[in-house]
């Protein structure tokens, strides 16, 4: 019975400190994990993450040459632009289910950071840096995309430190869900394959069916921005929030893309080299 405050203060103090130090894998704490400890878990999709004290600022030098590497984006939130009601309105973005769901995170994305006067500029140079995804609408629809950051050309302001103010945004390319090599149920593709459907008179004048039969390797721009909210200028680690806007798969040309919105965590890290 003497014991018990003693215990009640241990299981405070070892409560206080899993609280502090409770921010979220880091990246040390990640890469030490065998591959048993993640499979099947969806934890190797998710990114590193900064404690919250984590609020410096890292300086940079002109005259130095730097990259971010180590990139991770994780999405969260997927948004599809539907239909309006009436032609009166506008169309909004309809909040959708994400069904892809251990392979939906960018990750490993490195490019060169270069400074000149008073703007950063970040261009993408590779990584892990599309996936498809798909997402399930409310009324059932299923939206396929493809996710990516290539050739991500980014600017921000303020080159004189990566810091919580920190602001990218760019565009970047984003390639076709489909590949040159996909056969549609019709049997139909852009290298391999029959050029019209089975037992299908392809009609010159009918545009739905040209578009059908017709396929086509079809790429688009997306836009990205991301803000900086946690900075370790002792690591060179930094995290914060992204949301990028870009256009749907097409079905190699059979169908109309649609704008796509994905918001979710960022992780990086600041090179010098």
């Amino acid at each position: 019975m003497r014991f018990r405050p003693l215990l009640a203060l241990v299981l405070a103090l070892c409560l206080t400190l899993v609280t502090a130090c409770g921010g979220g894998a880091s990246a040390v704490e990640r890469a030490n994990v065998t591959y048993d400890d993640i499979v099947n878990t969806g934890k190797a999709n998710d990114c590193p993450t900064l404690p919250d004290s984590a609020r410096g600022s890292i300086p940079l030098d002109p005259s130095s040459r730097y990259q971010l590497r180590e990139i991770c984006l994780h999405p969260s939130e997927v948004f599809v632009k539907g239909e309006p009601a009436n032609k009166r309105q506008e169309a909004q973005f309809v909040a959708g289910k994400i069904l892809t769901r251990y392979t939906s995170s960018l990750d490993q994305v490195y490019g060169d950071l270069s400074i000149d006067g008073d703007t950063l500029t970040f261009k993408e140079l590779g990584g892990i840096d599309f996936q498809p995804i798909t997402v399930l609408m409310p009324g059932g629809e299923e939206v396929p995309f493809t996710f990516s950051s290539k050739e991500l050309l980014a600017t921000a302001g303020g080159a004189a430190a990566i810091s919580t103010s920190t602001d990218f945004e760019g565009v970047y390319r984003t390639p076709s869900y489909r590949t040159s090599n996909f056969l549609d149920p019709k049997g139909r593709g852009l290298t391999t394959g029959y050029s019209s459907a089975v037992g299908l008179v392809p009609a010159g004048d009918d545009e739905d069916l040209t578009r059908e039969n017709v396929k086509q390797y079809i790429e688009g721009k997306g836009t990205m921005s991301f803000s900086i909210t946690k900075v370790d200028n002792a690591t060179g680690e930094f995290a914060g929030v992204f949301t990028a806007v870009q256009p749907s798969d097409t079905d190699m040309g059979g169908k109309t893309a649609v704008d796509v919105k994905v918001t979710g965590q960022l992780y990086g890290r600041l090179e010098q080299v």
